[in-house]
Order: structure tokens, then C-alpha cells, then sequence
């Protein structure tokens, strides 16, 4: 019995024969490998077209999903500029009624998105861009709950 290995009933025999077994398997198996290796052929042309193809439309995606970022971002900034100077110079810098309210969100929404397409003639709103618009300012809004929560955790904590 192996006294390295009590839970294993081998004779030392049994664990030559295994250790001479596993050697002639790695061998084997390291000459297969190599016989493969020797004999392989080399990737079709085709298969390399179709990768090249793949990534320049990967590469062409990312671009437009960048320029949709910077568009919507430059709505949003746009957005905000109009609405802060409108709000600025009303009676506590706050409309006087959620009317006025409304009707001032919705002006600044339609000058941020003049804005944007002063290159050609504007009488068409894009719902997309309407949407961006919204979706970003919601993000605005979570955004700074967040900072704000984060404010008064940490001030809780020196107080």
C-alpha cells in the first residue's frame, strides 16, 4: 500500500504501469498537436473579407451611437442655457404659474432644436430628438437627486 496515499489501494507496480500510461498518453497526445499543427490549412480569404466587413460596420455604428451622444448632449446643454436665461429673469427666478411653466418648457425645447438644425430649414420636429431631449433631462433630474443624496449622507455624518 502507497503511504502518500492511503485512500488509494495501489501497488507500486500499478503506480508505475499508471505513471509510464500517462506518459505515453501526454506524448501522444503532444504528436497529434503537432501533426495538426503541420497539416493545417490556412483561414479562406473569405473568412478574413467577412471579419474586415464586421468590424468597419462595428466601427460605423459606434460612430453614428457617438454622434447621436454628442447631438442629444448639445440639445440638452442648449435646452438648459434657454431655459436658465428665460427662468433668470422672472420674479424669484421662478415661473408664476406650472402654465407659464409649460409653455416656457416647451419654447425652450423648440429653440434648442432650432438651434441644432440651423444648417437647413426648420418645420419638422424629429419625435427622436424630441425624446432624446426628455430622456436626457430625466437622466439631468436622477442625476442630481443622486449628488444631492450623496450631499446630505455625507453631511449627516459630520453632523
Amino acid at each position: 500500500m502507497n503511504e502518500d496515499m492511503p485512500w488509494v489501494n495501489l501497488t507500486q507496480e500499478e503506480v508505475e504501469e499508471l505513471r509510464n500510461k500517462k506518459y505515453e498518453l501526454t506524448e501522444y497526445g503532444k504528436d497529434k498537436i503537432r501533426e495538426l499543427m503541420r497539416n493545417q490549412e490556412p483561414y479562406p480569404d473569405a473568412m478574413f473579407e467577412e471579419a474586415e466587413r464586421r468590424e468597419a460596420a462595428n466601427r460605423e455604428l459606434q460612430k453614428e451611437e457617438w454622434e447621436r451622444k454628442q447631438k442629444t448632449d448639445r440639445i440638452l446643454e442648449r435646452y438648459n442655457q434657454f431655459y436658465n436665461t428665460e427662468v433668470s429673469g422672472l420674479s424669484w427666478g421662478t415661473p408664476i404659474t406650472p402654465e407659464f411653466q409649460q409653455a416656457m418648457t416647451l419654447e425652450c425645447m423648440l429653440d434648442a432644436l432650432r438651434y441644432e438644425n440651423l444648417s437647413h430649414e426648420f418645420d419638422v420636429i424629429s419625435t427622436a430628438d424630441i425624446n432624446a431631449l426628455i430622456d436626457g433631462l430625466y437622466q439631468q433630474g436622477k442625476d442630481y437627486i443622486k449628488r444631492v443624496q450623496e450631499f446630505k449622507d455625507s453631511a449627516d455624518g459630520v453632523a
